[in-house]
């Protein structure tokens, strides 16, 4: 039976640090499969205003073009997953429309929802840190990401070592999984 780990954050929560060292440490092969693999599918002029605003809107919402982008992401995890492959994939569960989707789709497989967490102040810090992100993305987030979810196991990446992280998502593979059935 193949896994799926979603993880679910702000951006610059440590998501795609927790994926990378979770791929290298977990014996068998998982894809990664996560939003930004999805979002850098599209035509780079996409990446730019105006044309961003369809895929991730303002503030906390999703565009019009996003919400039809990461309802392919999850049929695409699914189909993936059903054919016996294991399944990374970070999120930001901004809108509920994508959490009830994926409770729909997943509820009966052996999908974990990891949430990823710290204070805002941190993932503030890291956004400016990393040039490579939209300032002021992770506040317009924040107040949200979490809003719609139940978790098989949260992480606060300003208290934990990546390395902690990842044992302790490792640790929590070995009992099933239960928020897409409770969502």
């Amino acid at each position: 039976m193949s896994t799926i780990i979603f993880l679910n954050g702000t951006s610059s929560s440590g998501k795609t640090t927790l994926l990378k060292a979770l791929q290298k440490k977990l014996p068998e092969p998982y894809l990664d499969m996560g939003i930004d693999k999805f979002i850098w599918m599209l035509p780079s002029r996409y990446l730019d205003r105006p044309l961003w605003d369809d895929v991730l809107g303002r503030a906390h919402h999703s565009g019009p073009l996003g919400l039809t982008l990461f309802s392919g992401m999850h049929h695409a995890i699914a189909a993936a997953a059903s054919r016996g492959n294991n399944i990374l994939a970070d999120h930001v569960f901004v809108e509920k429309a994508w959490v009830d989707e994926c409770a729909n789709l997943f509820a009966g497989m052996n999908a974990y929802l990891i949430g990823v967490k710290c204070p805002l102040e941190v993932v503030e810090q890291r956004e400016a840190d990393r040039k490579d992100r939209t300032l002021g993305q992770a506040k317009l987030q924040y107040e949200v990401i979490h809003k719609y979810t139940k978790y098989d196991l949260e992480l606060d990446t300003s208290k934990l070592a990546i390395e902690e992280c990842t044992n302790k998502v490792i640790e929590r593979l070995k009992t099933p999984p239960t928020a897409f059935k409770n969502l």
